[in-house]
């Protein structure tokens, strides 16, 4: 930090640095976010973790950190976000060196390298997984939103701020619970409602916190949200 200090307008920090120094941020609000949710008691509780073996428990918490760094990598492409055109390609890099921050951090805490290599693998499939069911999950929350009226822009706009957070949380949650969900409603919603508000609190700083409150508001878990789940999570 005291180096980026010294810097000034004649003396600007290359983007593809800032990108990095962004990208390790993000990361850290990953994991922390992980954390936080992973000891929580209700989701302790609900993921009947006292219940699991060693093993288990870290594949859990590695779920965890895998669905905040997509989460805050399908954030950054995103084409909503209110920025010019130059800064969306700067959020591009900061996005592809979200594996590479995280490994890093493994490296700062002495993780082998072929563990590293596997986690940056891993957020990949995880990116990529997650990227492709948006598809699905978008259909099925227009069809559901379109059942009682005609969508307007505004339906829209808020299906499209919405998507994100609830496409990842069905997939991590699918993960967590090895696709066994029956009886597991609770551990969803929890999921989904730790998802959202990190979601917003990303959103938030990568807008300025500018987000106008009616699309903040879009961000309450919904009414709708348990409908789609069931339709979502048999996909």
């Amino acid at each position: 930090m005291k180096k980026l200090k010294e810097r000034g307008p004649d003396n600007p920090v290359p983007l593809s640095k800032m990108a990095k120094i962004t990208a390790a941020s993000l990361d850290k609000a990953a994991t922390h976010w992980a954390y936080k949710t992973y000891w929580d008691k209700k989701f302790l509780k609900l993921a009947k973790i006292d219940k699991l073996i060693q093993t288990e428990k870290d594949r859990v918490f590695n779920e965890l950190i895998l669905a905040g760094e997509t989460l805050i990598m399908m954030t950054l492409e995103a084409k909503d976000l209110r920025h010019p055109e130059d800064f969306l390609e700067y959020l591009l890099k900061v996005k592809d060196e979200i594996p590479e921050a995280h490994s890093v951090t493994l490296k700062e805490i002495g993780v082998e390298r072929k563990h590293r290599k596997l986690w940056k693998k891993l957020i990949g499939m995880r990116f990529r997984e997650y990227s492709e069911s948006k598809i699905s999950a978008r259909e099925a929350m227009m069809e559901y939103e379109s059942k009682e009226k005609d969508l307007i822009a505004s339906d829209m706009e808020g299906i499209n701020l919405t998507l994100l957070p609830f496409t990842v949380a069905v997939g991590a949650y699918k993960h967590i619970v090895r696709s066994k969900t029956k009886g597991k409603d609770f551990l969803f919603k929890l999921i989904m409602k730790k998802l959202s508000r990190f979601y917003v609190e990303v959103r938030i700083t990568m807008e300025g916190g500018k987000i106008p409150p009616q699309l903040k508001a879009r961000m309450k878990l919904r009414h709708f949200w348990n409908d789609l789940k069931e339709e979502l999570i048999k996909r």
